[in-house]
């Protein structure tokens, strides 16, 4: 049984809170990739992503998402970015962690994604689980993950990009 190795790409440390981190120029060596991003808010609601600053209505994500007393599932459809939390669960004083891995992502058919999404809120939080497809045959060569509503990361909030 062949075992993945991940290779770090690129790591990012915001030192004060900042509106997005970007990966550019990300090399077409590997086969596919992981985004974890790990911190908190200092304003806004939910981090999203967009490839290649691709801003068309050309994503679409379900999730699966539960909080301890209730399960949802929701859909976009033709949206311009990627929703990476479905329940706006991101805290603005307790660390969260999404992993998003991307498949195939220099390769010549659309592209999917699955997140993984998980909040302590003290006492209560919430798990999600996304697949994304973004409706596009160009390859990624880059990521930048925003916050919702013009909100900002806090200090401290770190993203790592992985070639696998």
């Amino acid at each position: 049984m062949a075992t993945a190795t991940y290779i770090p790409i690129a790591t990012q440390t915001l030192g004060s809170a900042a509106s997005s981190i970007t990966f550019s120029s990300i090399p077409s060596t590997y086969t596919d990739l992981r985004l974890v991003l790990t911190g908190h808010l200092a304003t806004g609601y939910s981090p999203i992503l967009q490839f290649n600053g691709d801003t068309g209505a050309n994503y679409s994500t379900t999730f699966l998402s539960g909080n301890g007393s209730s399960a949802n599932s929701t859909s976009t459809t033709s949206y311009n970015s990627v929703d990476l939390t479905s329940q706006n669960t991101w805290s603005q004083t307790t660390n969260s962690l999404i992993t998003t891995d991307i498949f195939s992502y220099a390769g010549s058919t659309n592209k999917t994604c699955l997140s993984c999404a998980s909040t302590d809120l003290n006492g209560s939080g919430a798990v999600e689980l996304g697949v994304t497809l973004w409706r596009s045959t160009a390859a990624i060569t880059s990521i930048t993950v925003f916050v919702a509503s013009s909100g900002t990361y806090a200090a401290g909030t770190t993203a790592t990009l992985w070639g696998i």
